[in-house]
């Protein structure tokens, strides 16, 4: 199981490999037509690049200063 912990400090736990996007679709598909890019452990990543690890995962859209 793969550990994803969200800035609100909730984690989602899925069985594989999972790209930020299919986080944000597990939370929202409203989310996910927003989500631009993703910042994980700290750095930013694309969207679609897959997550194999526990990591913490904040979601970026136009919103976003980054």
């Amino acid at each position: 199981m793969i550990k994803i912990t969200l800035p609100d400090g909730s984690i989602r736990e899925f069985e594989g490999a999972v790209s930020p996007l299919e986080v944000a679709k597990s939370i929202s598909e409203g989310l996910a037509r927003k989500v631009l890019a993703a910042e994980v452990n700290g750095q930013v990543w694309d969207t679609s690049r897959a997550i194999n690890e526990d990591a913490s995962l904040k979601l970026l859209t136009w919103n976003d200063q980054e």
